[in-house]
């Protein structure tokens, strides 16, 4: 199915289901995607092993320059901007001044939009590195994914790096005292000959106590919105989403659903 990546560094603003106004930012390659994951819902595709393209990571001088133009270009022009979010081609955290380049976007973000937050959308496969913990903590919204409760669906549902753990996930979040957004997709359908629907009632049941553990600051739940590398996955239902939001605002977690 048609996937699509990131061809800038610096892209939008776009109008974000979850976030706003969003100006996105891409650390990753251009022409690839460069993910330490390889979900089977994934929007950018596979994580191909194999490539032409030479992985890199855009050097920090050339992401503020370019963060600089386009926030510059927006105030001149009167746009609004809710949020700066780092998402892009893969993995951002997986760049190896992250912490950097966060610190030069809290600085041009105080300069142009004040107001504006800045945000992170991260698979939390670094959260054993230091510095990118450190690079969390300073920005508005620390949205980490857990996207289920057993090691089992994780390694297929995203295909996670050799050793990552339900375990050692549940570890590492807890370096955040619970101030950090919590982001699961709910996905159903059928992948490799098996029949999947990670909204049933098993999977939902721990993933809650996940929550219960965790008290995170927040829950964002979703479902897919477009094409996937793997064909035969489905949404879940509005109705479905709704029914596991009230389950975790009944723990007196804030929960928003994007259908």
């Amino acid at each position: 199915m048609a996937t699509f990546l990131f061809d800038k560094i610096v892209f939008g603003p776009v109008k974000s289901r979850r976030l706003g106004v969003s100006l996105g930012i891409n650390l990753l390659p251009n022409e690839v995607k460069l993910c330490n994951f390889n979900c089977i819902y994934c929007e950018c595709g596979w994580s191909h092993k194999e490539t032409n393209v030479k992985p890199y990571f855009h050097d920090r001088r050339k992401v503020y320059e370019k963060l600089s133009e386009r926030l510059q270009q927006m105030e001149d022009d009167g746009e609004v901007l809710d949020v700066i979010t780092f998402a892009g081609n893969g993995e951002p955290t997986m760049h190896p001044d992250f912490e950097g380049v966060i610190e030069d976007t809290v600085e041009l973000r105080n300069h142009f939009f004040p107001e504006a937050k800045i945000a992170v959308l991260s698979n939390a496969t670094m959260l054993h590195k230091d510095p990118v913990v450190k690079a969390l903590k300073k920005v508005d919204q620390n949205i980490l994914k857990v996207d289920a409760a057993f090691d089992e669906t994780i390694q297929l549902l995203n295909q996670p790096p050799k050793g990552f753990t339900v375990e050692k996930l549940m570890s590492q979040l807890k370096q955040f005292d619970g101030h950090f957004i919590l982001q699961t997709l709910f996905v159903k359908g059928r992948y490799q000959g098996q029949l999947l629907d990670y909204s049933d009632t098993r999977h939902v049941g721990a993933w809650l106590e996940k929550i219960k553990e965790l008290r995170p600051d927040k829950v964002m739940i979703y479902t897919i919105a477009r094409d996937t590398p793997a064909p035969g996955l489905s949404k879940v239902s509005p109705e479905r989403l709704h029914e596991i939001a009230e389950k975790v605002e009944a723990l007196g977690i804030e929960t928003q659903i994007s259908e």
